[in-house]
């Protein structure tokens, strides 16, 4: 609930403020000062992330048929140990891990955490897809929190990402990446920094921008109680309706970003992954 409040404020800073507005990231005065405030009171930042790594790996085979997508080796480390230094760089210390595919392997293999961060699971007995996992956590989450898939290697702002998805009042937040050629991924249609929808691999001369979905996203809970129990997908069965709602925005970045999907894609990452500095 918001209350409307009177503030004496000097004429230079009025300045500086009005040249925040610009009617797309910053609507008004209001819309600025209450900004301000957040990012300097609450800009704590998500205190969770949950990393799906449940699927397969089909098409990394042979390597998948003995060892869990979420812990192929990259430059030396598990896959996923290069999203917990993300997240342990913007001080996210509290991580569940989806798992499904191997779930023994991956619990064995990354144990309950270490270096202050904790990590527990929630298992998939079959397959949920990418939202029917989230929905195993509802009454767990109370606060702005992360969703990331586990098989991409991404260097994002989180801070900045939190401060964009606050400004925006967005129940969910999705960090966008461009591509060279964007036909062989969802893109995203934007009006300002809200998502009108994902088009699906679009071919490269129609699509509506080189902007595609990251695999990483800041979510509130109340996005949790959308979710029905059983298997669904984020980028077909929840975010076209927050989409509806007005409530879905997009936080482009200019980070590494690596799809290890195929074998193509994970030699390259291996070769190009610079780390998490």
């Amino acid at each position: 609930m918001k209350e409307r409040i009177a503030l004496t404020i000097d004429r230079g800073l009025l300045g500086k403020l009005d040249r925040m507005v610009d009617g797309v990231n910053m609507r008004n005065r209001s819309h600025a000062v209450e900004s301000i405030l957040s990012k300097h009171l609450d800009a704590r930042g998500p205190g969770h992330a949950v990393i799906l790594c449940g699927g397969e790996g089909t098409r990394l085979r042979p390597i998948t048929y003995e060892i869990p997508k979420a812990l192929i080796p990259v430059q030396g480390k598990p896959l996923v140990a290069h999203i917990f230094d993300l997240l342990k760089k913007y001080g996210v210390n509290d991580v569940i891990i989806s798992t499904g595919h191997m779930k023994e392997k991956v619990k064995q293999g990354l144990g309950s955490g270490e270096g202050g961060m904790k990590i527990s699971f929630i298992e998939e007995n079959k397959p949920l897809g990418t939202a029917g996992p989230l929905a195993l956590l509802k009454g767990r989450i109370d606060s702005s929190f992360i969703v990331s898939n586990g098989d991409e290697l991404k260097d994002i702002n989180i801070k900045d990402m939190f401060e964009h998805h606050v400004r925006n009042r967005a129940l969910a937040t999705i960090a966008l990446t461009t591509v060279s050629d964007p036909s062989q991924y969802g893109v995203a249609r934007l009006d300002g920094n809200r998502i009108v929808e994902f088009v699906e691999k679009p071919p490269k001369d129609s699509a509506p921008s080189n902007l595609i979905n990251a695999g990483f996203y800041i979510l509130e809970p109340e996005v949790i109680s959308m979710i029905k129990p059983g298997f669904s997908m984020l980028e077909r069965d929840v975010f076209p309706k927050l989409a509806q709602q007005g409530r879905l925005f997009g936080f482009p970045f200019s980070g590494q970003w690596f799809d290890t999907g195929n074998m193509e894609r994970y030699e390259k990452a291996i070769k190009e992954w610079k780390g998490i500095r």
